[in-house]
């Protein structure tokens, strides 16, 4: 039988992202002195494909673990996060993919960190990269354009 996919962004998809993290020993290992705070992942409004506001998953990282993962409608919901990681939908779906490096979408502007400290990031690429892994690891389904 088929692994059911998840819808991206939802509160379904984020929670099991936080499993999937929590299940990698590597992202454990890279992040294991994460203490700098939680991270929220900005997917902008994106109405060809129904996503009619921004969507906001907030990890709450620390010590190379995910304690959670919480989802929302609104660009509100990320003003707490302590980092802000911006994109556009399709922006996303890339790095989901593993098509764009997180830390290297954030040199080249491909993603926005509009909150946070830049040098801080850069010292957790290997995390940042088994974070990727992890998302990849969640049967993810992604939405098409609206006709």
């Amino acid at each position: 039988m088929a692994e059911q996919q998840i819808d991206f962004p939802s509160a379904e998809w984020a929670a099991a992202f936080r499993d999937a993290i929590n299940d990698n020993p590597v992202y454990a290992k890279h992040a294991a002195d994460w203490t700098h705070g939680s991270v929220a992942l900005v997917c902008h409004a994106e109405p060809a494909v129904g996503l009619h506001e921004d969507a906001v998953i907030v990890l709450d990282t620390h010590q190379g673990r995910c304690r959670d993962a919480s989802f929302a409608m609104g660009r509100q919901a990320a003003e707490r996060a302590d980092f802000v990681i911006e994109a556009s939908y399709e922006r996303w779906r890339e790095v989901l993919a593993g098509r764009i490096d997180p830390i290297k979408g954030m040199m080249q502007g491909k993603l926005r960190l509009t909150k946070g400290h830049l040098p801080t990031m850069l010292k957790y690429v290997e995390s940042s990269r088994a974070l990727v892994s992890s998302a990849a690891r969640v049967p993810t389904r992604f939405r098409e354009r609206l006709a």
